[in-house]
């Protein structure tokens, strides 16, 4: 009999419409809501998506999962309550969770103690805390929606469990290593990162949007031309890079698509109708290395009078020096495209910020000129070594970049696309801490939207003492001081926008949680604590604040 491996996974959510993931253990039928889809395979596993319809708009609806007819969702005698379809349409408070960085590992001591008090700590799960709190509260008050803005598995730092699996399968002491080496071992690692049955409830339950960033492929992927260039002499880089964006693909990317983009996708329709699709989905990712086509994984959703727009910043970056760009042209449009319409609120997910501390930001620009030679050949080379070592590669590491998407926040926040928005927020993660910044405008732009950069991460990652000092210098007036000096050095023109720190930054785990009602906005920072010893945990308020 059939049984579930992964899921279900609540994806897209519409007023009448939704999409449901799950992978299963062998090829089955498998029926949500009295929708039947076959699974289909892909290098040896199993898959199905539902796109259902026909749903009531401001409706919740429990659901199951049966596979080949029989229940296998919920499990017997789950201490969690039914999954829910909510869909949108019932007005009121929009409540939106936002974060990144979360590493797989065993939810217990001595991963869950600080990273200071043992070298495998990692302190405990946001996501897991979160349901906690979600089942102690009002489902009335539960996030509609949750938006993972990248490192949602880490190919180069992964757990003791799939550690033991690697080791069992090829020889460790060849590269790569104790990382990831290909799709069956990626299969593994969505597995523990998504199996937990605390993470399978909330994922089952909060409609979930995601994009990808550098450890769900390999730290530094797509930092500089150099870099790729290096990466592509390694033997075994190539299997590895196709295997990230297959499964990228396929676990994350495909259920942020409407049901109506699943029946125009090319892709998936060949994937479903091969005997096994991966050749189709391998094939595909072997082009999309070359191509680099960005607005392929970027999407829209329209949630409630929000626009919520993600574009991929990773994946389809022009890394060519002289002309480094962070969207290619044809994202740029689909972006901009986007922007048109009238809605109460604006956010733009991007799992790369595009505001960082003041010091750090111009220690990222002036590292770009450097690197494409505003001191010479020979601090060019150095450049580069330091861009990787500090990973500088941000949206301030590709100057162009930042003064466009800062112009289109602008555009938008003056009314240029439509009614302006009562708020305009950046959502990002990456940085492994959390803050808000206010952004100004030129008073002759006449923005009347409030416009902010919201920064949640990690989810599970904190950093050691240590690694947060050179944040805390790129935070203080001296940092400003040398990087300003710095970037003047290099060339670098004055930034066409201005912005403070309003909160932050924060240094735990911690999930983020936007409230929007009508005009209104206020944004929350929640943080974990625990006792490793009993396994309580809960959230506590790091700051909460209105933006409009």
């Amino acid at each position: 009999m059939a049984q579930l491996v992964l899921g279900p996974l609540l994806r897209y959510v519409g007023e009448t419409e939704a999409v449901v993931w799950v992978e299963t253990d062998e090829a089955c039928e498998v029926e949500v809501l009295g929708r039947v889809e076959p699974t289909f395979q892909v290098a040896g596993h199993h898959y199905a998506l539902l796109a259902l319809d026909g749903l009531e708009p401001g409706e919740t609806y429990e659901y199951g999962v049966a596979l080949d007819g029989a229940p296998r969702w919920p499990e017997p005698g789950s201490r969690f309550p039914a999954s829910t379809i909510r869909t949108l349409g019932a007005g009121g408070p929009l409540r939106i969770c936002f974060g990144s960085c979360r590493v797989s590992l065993p939810d217990h001591a001595p991963y869950t103690l600080p990273k200071d008090d043992h070298p495998d700590g990692r302190e405990f799960d946001a996501l897991h805390t979160l349901t906690s709190e979600m089942l102690r509260d009002d489902p009335g008050r539960w996030p509609r929606a949750l938006v993972l803005l990248g490192d949602q598995v880490y190919a180069d730092e992964v757990s003791p469990e799939t550690l033991a699996f690697i080791r069992k399968r090829r020889d460790v002491r060849r590269p790569p290593g104790e990382e990831v080496a290909d799709f069956e071992e990626y299969v593994r690692l969505y597995r523990e990162s998504w199996s937990d049955p605390a993470i399978r409830w909330l994922l089952s339950t909060v409609s979930v949007s995601m994009v990808v960033d550098d450890h769900d492929i390999n730290d530094d992927w797509n930092i500089s031309a150099a870099w790729v260039a290096e990466m592509r002499e390694q033997e075994w880089w190539a299997e590895r890079e196709c295997a990230g964006i297959a499964a990228y693909w396929l676990y994350q990317f495909i259920g942020n698509l409407s049901p109506e983009l699943l029946r125009d996708s090319e892709l998936l329709a060949e994937v479903r109708a091969a005997d096994d699709g991966w050749d189709v989905l391998r094939g595909f990712a072997a082009n999309d290395r070359g191509i680099r086509d960005g607005a392929r994984w970027s999407y829209c959703r329209d949630l409630d009078g929000v626009r919520l727009i993600v574009v991929d910043s990773r994946c389809g970056r022009v890394l060519e020096e002289g002309r480094r760009s962070m969207l290619d042209e044809r994202e740029w449009g689909w972006l901009e495209r986007h922007l048109e319409g009238d809605f109460d609120h604006l956010l733009i997910g991007t799992s790369d910020p595009l505001l960082l501390a003041p010091g750090l930001h111009q220690v990222e620009r002036w590292g770009e000129a450097v690197c494409a030679g505003a001191w010479g050949a020979r601090a060019a080379r150095s450049g580069e070594r330091l861009r990787r070592a500090l990973d500088l590669d941000h949206w301030a590491a590709f100057g162009e970049s930042f003064e466009r998407l800062s112009g289109l926040l602008e555009a938008a926040g003056a009314g240029r696309y439509g009614a302006a928005p009562a708020s305009i927020t950046v959502l990002s993660g990456d940085v492994h801490h959390a803050y808000l910044a206010e952004v100004a405008f030129r008073r002759e732009a006449g923005v009347s939207s409030s416009v902010w950069q919201a920064v949640c991460s990690p989810f599970r990652n904190a950093l050691s003492g240590r690694e947060r000092m050179t944040i805390e210098l790129g935070n203080s007036g001296a940092g400003a001081r040398i990087g300003r000096a710095l970037a003047r050095s290099a060339g670098v023109p004055a930034d066409p926008i201005r912005w403070r720190l309003a909160e932050g930054p924060f240094y735990d785990n911690q999930v983020a949680t936007l409230e929007l009602d009508g005009r209104a906005a206020k944004l929350k920072l929640e943080r974990t604590r625990g006792d490793p010893e009993t396994d309580d945990r809960e959230l506590q308020t790091s700051f909460e604040r209105s933006l409009v």
